[in-house]
């Protein structure tokens, strides 16, 4: 039920954004002059996610610089498909060999060891961040990041397998807070109408941090200094301490904190996200989150889209080497355009949802609703199309890229949906979900290795894409039946009010006209919580 107050209350809260009858938004005047900092929030912020996929995707492409291919060779030939016949494709060469010899599986544990660090601060950094603010966990972890970058080839000579794997792990502990710590300050700096357009902005950072290290991280193994493949981690530290080091130096952790932001443009965000600063910050509601329909549509929508990406990004390639005899790796723009298709289609469909929201044509609910389903139907079958192209590589490629540039939707939906939820535990809730994510990410090899295991087949790997369409499609159509943009009743900040008022046990609590104004809400705080 929405609430009413004066500007004098609005401005006694926890120091989030307070947003609650959505429906009633709108964007009051701000001349483009008074927009400055916000966007360049923004900006630090896409640059920081672009930082955190360099430094994730970097190790994949010097792994290759870095081992001895010929000395793991066992004889054998790599098993492949001869259903679709050999097309006189040019050999892909290699380039010289490394200087370390590690089998499959001991790449296997270097590459997924950043992943361990990553996935167990989620939730941590996303509680800590709540209590003592996003700002300086996002900075310093990333710094740390960074700085572990330089010391990824000593680590290698000096420490071997176990020792690189420490050094990795440490870096993913760093970029843990990347996401949660992201979304948290998008609550505080964003108005609701921009959201969609500024939170694809900052995510889709991933995907321009992706496009940019695969081909700059090849020509760095390949010509670069100190042997070649160590420059890619001391170009990419460098380049990541000194984001850090800036965003710690120019970037604050709400307007209120600014002490240079233009008062009209500090005035037009909290009016516009009707929030304020106080001392305290509210507990947050765990039983109520456990009891949302809406934030399992979020969680469910988020880990079918990491399975199904997943499998995208890394089996289909896969597929396109065994079955159709063709590498995505063997040219570097060709490997990139999937993510280059993402990347822009996210940035057009962001502006389509807050046209949508601001024409008021559209709810909040049903805004995310419709751009999620071209984000999760239209990779879903796209890689139902793709089990049915048979041997052409060409039509493949093409559906690989439309899947993947369709998948940019989700940014719009679900993937910024948290902060529609509950501005002030937006950060919480996307540590939850991104962690339950990255796990279900990681299934989509696992199974896929399993199916074609001995046996790379068309029939089998069309069980592996069918797989995937229905983890996409199920969870898509969950979140369409269970999710909500608008706020919930658990982040209602009249609520805060209410039990201050209620844990004051005086006399002067009950004579006030504040507790007398909110005695609705102090009636339902207490029939939810008799029911919890």
């Amino acid at each position: 039920m929405p609430f009413r107050r004066g500007k004098k209350d609005n401005r006694s809260r926890d120091g989030h954004v307070l947003v609650w009858d959505q429906r009633d938004l709108h964007e009051p005047n701000s001349p483009q002059r008074i927009k400055t900092t916000r966007y360049f929030v923004t900006f630090m912020l896409f640059l920081g996610m672009a930082n955190a996929y360099v430094m994730r995707t970097n190790m994949s492409v010097a792994i290759v610089a870095m081992v001895n291919h010929t000395a793991i060779t066992d004889g054998h030939e790599e098993l492949v498909d001869d259903e679709c016949p050999d097309r006189e494709l040019p050999s892909i060469d290699n380039g010289q060999d490394g200087d370390f010899v590690w089998n499959s599986k001991l790449q296997g544990f270097i590459l997924s060891s950043f992943f361990y660090g990553y996935v167990i601060t989620q939730i941590p950094f996303g509680i800590l961040a709540k209590k003592y603010g996003a700002l300086r966990f996002l900075g310093w972890g990333m710094l740390i990041n960074s700085v572990f970058a330089f010391l990824v080839p000593v680590a290698a000579r000096e420490g071997g397998v176990w020792g690189l794997c420490i050094v990795r792990f440490i870096q993913g502990l760093g970029e843990g807070p990347i996401v949660p710590c992201t979304h948290a300050l998008l609550a505080k700096w964003i108005p609701p109408n921009e959201r969609s357009r500024m939170g694809a902005a900052v995510y889709a950072g991933a995907q321009f941090g992706t496009i940019i290290s695969m081909p700059l991280s090849g020509l760095l193994a390949e010509y670069g200094f100190d042997g070649g493949w160590p420059s890619i981690f001391y170009v990419f530290g460098v380049v990541g301490t000194i984001w850090s080091i800036a965003f710690l130096i120019m970037v604050f952790e709400d307007p209120s904190s600014h002490p240079r932001i233009d008062e009209r443009e500090k005035k037009y965000i909290n009016d516009s996200l009707w929030g304020a600063d106080v001392v305290k910050s509210p507990p947050i509601p765990f039983k109520a989150i456990i009891k949302s329909l809406p934030f399992y549509a979020i969680l469910f929508a988020h880990m079918g889209h990491n399975y199904g990406y997943e499998t995208l990004m890394t089996e289909l390639p896969t597929y396109m080497k065994q079955v159709l005899r063709f590498s995505l790796k063997s040219n570097g723009l060709l490997s990139a355009l999937p993510y280059l298709a993402m990347w822009l289609f996210s940035m057009f469909i962001s502006v389509i949802a807050d046209w949508m929201i601001t024409s008021k044509r559209f709810t909040h609910t049903s805004t995310r609703k419709i751009i999620n389903s071209i984000g999760q139907y239209g990779p879903g079958l796209a890689l139902i199309a793709a089990s049915y192209t048979g041997c052409d590589r060409a039509l493949t490629l093409a559906i690989l890229t439309i899947g993947v540039g369709l998948n940019g939707g989700i940014y719009s939906g679900f993937k910024i949906n948290h902060l529609d939820l509950t501005p002030r535990f937006a950060g919480f809730l996307m540590a939850i979900t991104n962690c339950s994510a990255n796990l279900a990410g990681l299934l989509a090899p696992i199974a896929a290795g399993s199916l074609i295991n001995n046996k790379p087949t068309m029939g089998q790997w069309q069980i592996v894409f069918f797989i995937a369409a229905f983890v996409y499609i199920i969870c898509g159509t969950f979140y369409n039946l269970f999710g909500s943009g608008e706020r919930q009743w658990w982040d209602n900040p009249e609520n805060d009010a209410a039990k201050e008022s209620l844990s004051n046990g005086n006399g002067a609590a009950a004579n006030s006209p504040r507790l007398s104004h909110n005695s609705a809400a102090v009636a339902a705080i207490t029939a939810n919580e008799s029911r919890q």
